[in-house]
């Protein structure tokens, strides 16, 4: 108790920082012990800044009134996470579908005076498979050192000269990232350490350090362990079934709520419910947009099946599924996820036909949705106005643009924008948690220098995912999500806040480095399309 109630003034800051500088290394060392080790370091550190900022949280009353079960319990946790790890160390695979499988679990944790809806089934299956990823390196680098230790133990006296040992290899030139992935890795660092570094100055530290800890160490980890796993067109398929299976069950529970117009999680919802003629649906989500993104990028997920040769019969069951899961997301009355549904499929048609036939449909889909709207306005809530429609997100915006015009070059730090919202608009709605539009969040709170960083890395990953992905349904797949989920962001919130960013970019970037990859070991050219129908099927 006393080692967490120490961390109080600077030192919450410095930990901060020092955990994004982990995290950089841990993407950009070129010597894999060192990557290792700064991994390590970031599990280590930042549960230690979590603790010390949620140590007297009411989740934490039990620890200090009953330490011994706690302790155990801890211990059980461990054990937990190091058969995890075992099981990931035999069968690396099982990382991508674990981490698949808990992506839309969350539970709340109180912390700074606020629920927070947290991934901790996430961080787990991450805590573990950066283990399984680090104990076998720091293994194979101590019999490493005990072989050169022995080698010179037997060398005759008076003998010198070279090493016998060879020097521990580098990095395979197959292995090695391209141009656009590594400026990527650059920018993904970049931005964190940033994020750290203009936290220091923030009049809400707190939210940045919560910040920090449950989204920027973990992901990024996470963003790592998937980009170096082989992603067999059987992992592949496997984590598609398993994506689409969760959808189909969380919409059912999004049918029974609608039908029994009940609402699982979320109260402020079920007031939001009782307050309006309409009702929306979250399922296991405890917001209707985030449940609606979801659905949206699994549907484009699928779609991009359908674009290309396969068996009548599993397109029909395509279809089928996709008209679930349409269904589901109307329910949820998303209208930023339709946009980001509409956006993905324009990306997918662009990548599998002429993009000048893609930009046509697009114009004639905008044009009837235009028609629509114009035609009964009080069904978009239009008659409100911009504001009204947009459930007060005009507002937010223009907020965060003059909060950016009064801190233009670094902004108002990290975390900052509902506490410098409110102060300066006077508002203290309990429901204002960011401007929803990621980039004005970012230009409020970092101002140009963080803003710069942000549109440096949105671009840089859309070349690295949506490069030479025509023909490729597996990357044309994954380059439309990230560009739907970016939409979405524009609209909404959670970029680099949400893990399946994370997961688009690791799984994008390890599918773009792999005909490289192949290449340099066999020379013999690889028809795209030949390994687009091999993934596929």
């Amino acid at each position: 108790m006393l080692a967490f109630a120490a961390l109080t003034g600077p030192l919450p800051k410095v930990g901060v920082v020092v955990a994004a500088l982990l995290v950089a290394a841990a993407l950009l060392a070129p010597d894999i012990r060192l990557r290792a080790t700064a991994m390590l370091g970031a599990l280590v550190l930042s549960p230690v800044l979590l603790l010390s900022d949620i140590w007297d949280s009411p989740q934490l009353r039990l620890v200090h009134r009953h330490p011994l079960p706690a302790l155990v319990g801890a211990v059980v946790a461990l054990a937990v996470l190091g058969a995890v790890a075992a099981l990931i160390a035999r069968r690396p695979a099982l990382l991508a579908l674990l981490s698949v499988l808990a992506l839309p679990f969350r539970v709340p944790i109180q912390a700074g005076g606020e629920t927070s809806n947290l991934l901790v089934p996430l961080y787990l299956v991450i805590a573990a498979g950066a283990l399984a990823w680090i104990v076998p390196v720091f293994v194979a680098s101590r019999r490493e050192r005990r072989a050169r230790a022995a080698v010179r133990s037997r060398r005759p006296e008076g003998r010198h000269g070279a090493d016998p040992l060879p020097e521990p290899q580098a990095t395979p030139a197959a292995a090695l990232p391209s141009t656009p992935v590594l400026w990527l890795q650059r920018l993904l660092a970049l931005y964190v350490v940033l994020y750290a570094i203009q936290a220091i100055y923030s009049p809400d530290f707190e939210k940045a350090l919560q910040q920090v800890v449950f989204f920027y160490v973990p992901f990024a980890l996470l963003y790592q362990l998937l980009r170096n796993l082989q992603w067999t067109p059987e992992l592949l398929r496997n984590c598609l079934r398993l994506l689409v299976g969760l959808a189909l069950v969380f919409s059912l529970i999004g049918f029974i709520e609608y039908a029994t117009k009940t609402i699982i999680l979320n109260p402020k919802l079920v007031v939001a419910n009782d307050l309006h003629t309409y009702f929306t649906v979250n399922s296991v989500f405890f917001d209707p947009d985030i449940f609606g993104r979801f659905l949206a990028l699994v549907m484009i997920l699928l779609a991009s099946l359908l674009l290309y040769p396969r068996p009548r019969r599993e397109h029909l069951g395509v279809i089928g599924a996709l008209a679930v899961l349409w269904a589901c997301l109307v329910l949820t009355l998303s209208r930023s996820s339709l946009g980001a549904l509409l956006v993905g499929l324009a990306v997918l048609a662009a990548l599998r036909y002429k993009p000048s036939r893609a930009l046509v449909v697009a114009v004639v889909v905008v044009g009837v949705g235009a028609a629509a709207i114009a035609a009964t306005p009080t069904t978009f809530g239009l008659n409100q106005g911009i504001n009204g429609a947009s459930s007060g997100r005009g507002g937010l915006v223009s907020g965060g643009v003059s909060l950016f015009a009064d801190r233009p070059v670094w902004g108002y730090g990290s975390g900052s924008f509902v506490t410098e919202y409110r102060r300066h608009h006077r508002r203290s709605a309990t429901t204002l948690s960011a401007s929803h539009t990621i980039p004005v969040t970012i230009a409020a709170e970092q101002g140009l220098i963080g803003e710069l960083s942000y549109a440096a890395l949105v671009l840089v990953a859309l070349v690295c995912l949506l490069g030479h992905a025509r023909g490729d349904p597996v990357r044309a797949a994954i380059g439309a999500a990230f560009a739907a989920l970016v939409f979405h962001t524009m609209l909404y919130a959670d970029f680099l806040e949400d893990p399946v960013t994370w997961v688009l970019l690791g799984v994008g970037v390890a599918l773009a480095a792999a005909p490289r990859a192949r290449a340099r070991v066999n020379p013999a050219p690889v028809e795209p399309a030949n390994r687009a129908e091999a993934i596929a099927q």
